[in-house]
């Protein structure tokens, strides 16, 4: 019995394809787990939503987790986190474990950077939470947090624009911002944002420090399967992938988060 559960799926959810990143990270870290991911393609971007939206969605994608017999459920959104993880751990009970992408985040800086000024750009949702503020400041650590709110990222990389001169201006009109003056590093708070990893690190030059949430995720998921006896010995089975509102640019886009061939399926949340 103990051998099946830990053959069990990991459920990994997400507004969009951008917890693809997360989910790309966790399969390089442990090629021996089996994801099912679910990105809610029809209500994205989470980041302008309310707070009882987001639980709304997020109790309704833990039913389709719960039913695919998942062992863990990661909520790969940062707008998801700070609104519904409470709400989701209450909700799924004893039936899977729930990890955040924030949690991990924040003890990453707090073991890196005590007594230092960190920057942190995300959604509306996640910076006006101050989600990142309140788990710093418990830290007690001398932290000093500058966060900036960057609507239009999460929306411009789902339709592809990354690496090209629209986003570099969009990103350079953020990253400048007068209230990021000053952070020795950067929290990417958005599962999106890894994909212009490289253009960020290009406008600080090796100045600032820019933090992957996806490979300290990553890092994580394996540390937690580890020490609670969860942790798969062999690959069961092929991953799988739904959208709650299926269009050819997803699948498209989805070769690129995900860096290989990916067949989605749909499954609207409301029918």
């Amino acid at each position: 019995m103990a051998q099946d559960k830990r053959e069990k799926p990991i459920g990994i959810f997400d507004s969009g394809i951008g917890g693809l990143t997360v989910a790309q990270a966790i399969v390089q870290a442990l090629p021996q787990e089996r994801l099912v991911y679910f990105g809610d393609t029809a209500h994205l971007p989470y980041g302008d939503k309310s707070t009882a939206a987001i639980q709304a969605y997020a109790v309704k994608i833990c039913d389709l987790l719960l039913r695919q017999q998942c062992k863990v459920i990661l909520i790969a959104c940062n707008s998801a986190s700070a609104a519904a993880y409470e709400l989701v751990k209450e909700y799924v009970g004893s039936k899977a474990r729930v990890l955040n992408v924030i949690d991990p985040v924040v003890k990453h800086i707090g073991e890196t950077y005590p007594n230092r000024t960190i920057g942190l750009i995300g959604t509306k949702q996640t910076v006006n939470s101050n989600v990142y503020r309140k788990k710093v400041d418990e830290l007690d650590l001398g932290i000093t947090l500058k966060s900036h709110a960057t609507p239009l990222l999460a929306a411009m990389i789902e339709e592809g624009f990354f690496n090209d001169t629209i986003s570099e201006s969009v990103i350079h009109a953020y990253l400048s911002d007068p209230g990021l003056v000053g952070i020795e590093a950067l929290i990417l708070g958005c599962t999106h944002y890894p994909l212009i990893k490289k253009q960020i690190e290009n406008y600080y030059q090796g100045q600032v420090d820019v933090l992957d949430a996806s490979q300290i995720v990553a890092r994580h998921v394996q540390s937690f399967l580890e020490a609670n006896s969860l942790a798969s010995d062999k690959l069961v089975g092929d991953h799988s992938f739904y959208v709650s509102d299926f269009t050819q640019s997803f699948e498209e886009s989805t070769r690129i988060f995900f860096q290989r061939e990916v067949h989605l399926e749909h499954y609207p949340l409301w029918e």
